[in-house]
């Protein structure tokens, strides 16, 4: 009997310093942030436009110092740094240029993804309901030490959001040197 009662109360116990640990607090995070200025803050944007054949891939990856690296192509490095077909026809159709801007202008970019839900998980009733299967895009970001790695089609849950990545990417694609 008494170890009956002790387990629920050792488990309390272990439970509240476990919780007390440094770094430990409430699992959820409000996602509309204000963004510092960091050169440690990311964001890493893949658009496939599946329309054409070859499919046509553009990545674009900011970084808080102001470092914009753009990729495009039909290889699969485009998105994928680790891919693995390198006898493929196209492995070696990439092309990839750095940009260099005002650290002010990656941190606009950064704020605006934030305000229009690139770190909120929870969204609901936002999809458009209609499967696009033409068109990926997808996001990974570090912003404030707030992470979002699901590789999901923006397209198809957040139409809104998907409309400000694809400005992101036309904004790079081919810009003017």
């Amino acid at each position: 009997m008494r170890i009956a009662l002790l387990k629920p109360f050792a488990c309390l116990v272990l439970g509240a310093f476990l919780f007390a640990l440094p770094g430990c607090g409430p699992f959820w995070v409000d996602p509309y942030i204000t963004v510092r200025e960091s050169s440690l803050n990311w964001v890493a944007i893949h658009y496939y436009n599946l329309n054409r054949q070859p499919i046509r891939r553009i990545g674009v990856e900011i970084y808080g110092n102001g470092l914009v690296l753009v990729k495009k192509g039909t290889s699969e490095l485009v998105s994928n740094d680790f891919a693995k077909r390198y006898k493929e026809e196209d492995w070696s159709k990439i092309t990839t240029f750095r940009l260099q801007i005002e650290s002010k202008d990656a941190h606009d970019i950064f704020q605006n993804l934030v305000n229009f839900g690139l770190l909120d998980r929870e969204k609901t009733g936002r999809s458009s309901g209609k499967k696009v299967q033409k068109r990926f895009i997808a996001a990974k970001a570090n912003i404030n030490s707030n992470t979002y790695s699901d590789n999901v089609n923006m397209f198809e849950e957040d139409p809104d959001l998907a409309e400000q990545l694809m400005d992101v990417i036309r904004e790079f694609e081919n810009p003017s040197l």
